[in-house]
């Protein structure tokens, strides 16, 4: 099973011509409210992609709530562990140009008041995968990881938002996953710099024994292991419509893929495949492709 520990949020989702500047006001054109949060969408995706997903999260006692977990329980995630607190449930405030770029701001709320103790009492031993990202507090994150990695679980850290990291999650971590600016700020927390993606993830495989893989958006994503092998896929040609998402996509589907054994250079080209179907449809949640239609996508771009 994987068992994902993150955020649930509530998506509000306004459309407008371009992003705004520092104290520019912009007028849109529309407003989509849609779950959200990196660690349901991630949930989402690898239940989409055919995995059996616990989510291990909080949300608040409002209206919000219910709306932020309709996906995943109609996916079937296993909600046990989500847990109702005295905070509004956590809210994505994201603006999306014409160009499908997006600029966000989250307001925790609820998230906040996740703690390790919570995956303690969902339990995890060898033959799962715990799924982790940076969206609620960073000591509870850790010491889900470490207790984990413990226990003999496949750990998957997915470092966003970027923060600053501290190294026992780089060292519990069995995959890392970043997109580029992740990858850079990663290095220069440990005073590493890198002129290239693979460079950078030959850096942090070898330091930290884990593989480490990096998404570079239309050109695709690479991972390298422990010993050096590098793994790369091309990206895919689309015109995105929003972007909103497509990394959580790519998460999911990438710590489906290796849960249920595939390759890595399998489960990395189908975790870019649905990244980028995710990337043709507006939201979050709502964009992220089933296992169905990432297989016709792959067919048609072979």
């Amino acid at each position: 099973m994987i068992v994902v520990y993150g955020s649930v949020n509530i998506d509000l989702i306004g459309h407008a011509p371009r992003l705004m500047r520092s104290g520019e006001t912009v007028l849109g054109t529309s407003l989509e409210i849609a779950p959200g949060g990196k660690g349901a969408n991630q949930a989402l995706a690898a239940s989409r992609a055919g995995a059996d997903v616990r989510m291990i999260g909080c949300v608040g006692h409002d209206d919000f709530a219910g709306r932020a977990l309709e996906l995943l329980l109609e996916a079937g995630v296993d909600l046990s562990h989500v847990r109702r607190m005295d905070r509004h449930t956590g809210t994505a405030l994201i603006v999306v140009d014409a160009a499908g770029e997006n600029m966000i701001t989250v307001l925790p709320g609820a998230n906040e008041r996740l703690g390790a103790a919570a995956l303690e009492a969902a339990g995890i031993g060898p033959e799962d995968t715990l799924l982790v990202q940076l969206e609620t507090p960073l000591e509870g994150v850790v010491s889900a990881a470490v207790t984990a990695r413990e226990k003999g679980a496949r750990v998957i850290a997915n470092l966003a938002p970027h923060a600053q990291v501290p190294e026992p999650l780089l060292q519990a971590a069995s995959v890392l996953v970043m997109n580029e600016t992740e990858l850079a700020g990663t290095l220069a927390m440990l005073g590493a710099s890198a002129g290239t993606p693979e460079i950078g993830l030959t850096l942090l495989a070898r330091r930290f024994e884990t593989v480490a893989v990096a998404t570079l958006g239309p050109n695709g994503a690479v991972a390298v292991a422990p010993d050096g092998a590098v793994t790369a896929v091309a990206g895919c040609a689309i015109a995105p419509v929003d972007t909103t998402g497509a990394g959580d996509t790519f998460v999911g589907y990438l710590a489906s893929g290796l849960a249920e054994g595939r390759a890595l250079a399998d489960a990395l080209g189908r975790a870019n495949a649905a990244a980028a179907l995710a990337c043709l449809a507006h939201g979050a949640q709502p964009a992220i492709p089933d296992s169905a239609a990432v297989d016709a996508f792959i067919g048609r771009q072979a």
